[in-house]
């Protein structure tokens, strides 16, 4: 019996050191070189990504750059476009109006009258221009460069809608003229019957 509780303790322990050494792994072994490049790949690494949070914001204060460039752009060609509608209507009023004025057909009560209106826009005009020059070389006026470029457009709409006004009325001027010039000829045509 001693025998058979022998050889039952020793196999049980042979069992146990089979098993336990079948499953057991042992000590973790490092590999040194593995582990030096793998941290070397984390550096070089985060050195990349410190590198494009960099160019990211370069790139941002770029576009806000290239948005100011804009806006700058924007308010030039609609500072030009005032100018140009601008120098249109000093034009109509120097060229037309001197005609218009001169016309026999005009009478002299109305002289003052259309004198005021072409007057009244030209004043008009010239005020915007102030206005205009504010906006452009005043930094009490706290405005961003889109809000500058916004009020800019309006004023060149205003300035085109006075170009329209001036030729409208520089129009309906002559064809008053025109009117009263063909009346007269029919009331003065020498008659043969």
């Amino acid at each position: 019996m001693k025998n058979s509780i022998k050889k039952t303790i020793l196999s049980v322990a042979l069992l146990i050191l089979v098993s336990a050494t079948g499953t057991a792994q042992g000590m973790p072994v490092y590999d040194n070189t593995n582990f030096i490049s793998f941290a070397k790949s984390l550096i070089e690494s985060a050195k990349q990504t410190s590198q494009l949070l960099k160019t990211v914001e370069f790139l941002k204060t770029q576009k806000e750059n290239i948005d100011k460039v804009n806006n700058v752009i924007r308010q030039l060609k609609a500072v030009r476009e005032l100018v140009r509608n601008n120098q249109r209507l000093f034009d109509i009023v120097q060229d037309d109006l001197r005609e218009i004025l001169n016309s026999p057909y005009i009478k002299p009560d109305e002289v003052n009258r259309v004198s005021e209106s072409f007057n009244a826009i030209i004043e008009n005009s010239l005020d915007g221009l102030d206005y205009i020059d504010q906006i452009l070389s005043s930094d009490n006026l706290k405005m961003t460069d889109a809000e500058r470029a916004e009020v800019l457009k309006e004023m060149e709409l205003q300035s085109k809608e006075m170009v329209a006004e001036i030729e409208a009325k520089t129009r309906r001027y002559r064809e008053i003229i025109a009117f009263r010039e063909m009346q007269d000829k029919i009331n003065n045509r020498e008659t043969n019957y």
